[in-house]
């Protein structure tokens, strides 16, 4: 059961390529067919949630956009596209991208200045070392991602000694110090309490409004801020639903996704669930 998107009003970004662009897409992995001929197609600018419950094929969808995973290549009509581009240098790919995951975090949680690992953003590291060439010019937006996110004070601070939220929110910084054109956050809000939660949907709603593409990934729906307003949901490796945020986020579309009885409620733009 699909829901096409309507077209939506954008200005500037009709005539331009698709950050991302999906056809027929089927990855297969330990012979399990883990996406299965999916489609979709994501704007400059858009903000875009995607939403299923766990192994459902969300983390493989990104992981496919990020090389990571390969599709079939004998796949009908297989497109995979990126800024209008099938082929890409997977560190080329890796600049036009920022990604923060749980997995992320567990990898960098070592005894590394937080402003190292904010400037190996640059080289898709974790850390600096001494072939990396970090210039006046890297150490000065390194700084100005810090400020940018009103963590400045831990620029000294080691990885390891920081709270969870803290660590996410430089992750964020590691991720947009090279100006990427979208953000990806896959299951960004896992092990956050409740301030550090706030915390962190304000700073992603700070880059939403600095005008870069930020794409969720989530089984919460407490995740989505109010400035995503399209939601894909997906199931068993196959796109369910895909459209406005407030047409696909209802009781009867989440009960079907997660096979059980599933009421939203909707406060000031954003979501959560009841069972």
């Amino acid at each position: 059961m699909v829901l096409m998107t309507e077209q939506l009003e954008n200005a500037g970004t009709e005539n331009s390529p698709s950050l991302l662009e999906m056809k027929n897409v089927t990855v297969v992995r330990s012979g399990k067919k883990i996406l299965d001929s999916v489609s979709l197609s994501i704007r400059p600018g858009e903000h875009v949630a995607i939403i299923g419950p766990n192994g459902s094929g969300k983390s493989s969808l990104i992981k496919t956009l990020t090389k990571e995973y390969h599709p079939l290549a004998r796949a009908d009509g297989l497109v995979l596209k990126i800024m209008g581009k099938e082929t890409w240098h997977v560190f080329e790919l890796r600049k036009l991208l920022g990604i923060v995951s749980g997995e992320l975090q567990q990898t960098c949680c070592r005894q590394i200045r937080v402003f190292d690992v904010v400037l190996s953003g640059f080289f898709s590291s974790i850390g600096i070392y001494y072939n990396h060439k970090v210039t006046p010019e890297m150490k000065a937006r390194a700084k100005e991602v810090l400020e940018f996110l009103e963590i400045s004070h831990l620029t000294d601070r080691l990885m390891c000694e920081l709270s969870t939220g803290e660590a996410r929110k430089v992750l964020i910084g590691r991720a947009l110090v090279h100006d990427p054109q979208a953000l990806i956050l896959d299951e960004p809000a896992n092990s956050l309490d409740l301030k550090a939660m706030h915390g962190f949907r304000e700073s992603v709603r700070k880059i939403a409004g600095s005008g870069k593409n930020v794409i969720l990934i989530t089984h919460n729906l407490q995740d989505v801020i109010p400035e995503i307003s399209r939601v894909v949901l997906i199931k068993e490796g196959k796109i369910f639903m895909d459209g406005k945020k407030e047409d696909v986020l209802t009781d009867r579309n989440l009960s079907e996704l997660f096979s059980l009885p599933v009421q939203i409620i909707e406060k000031g733009g954003y979501y959560q669930t009841c069972s």
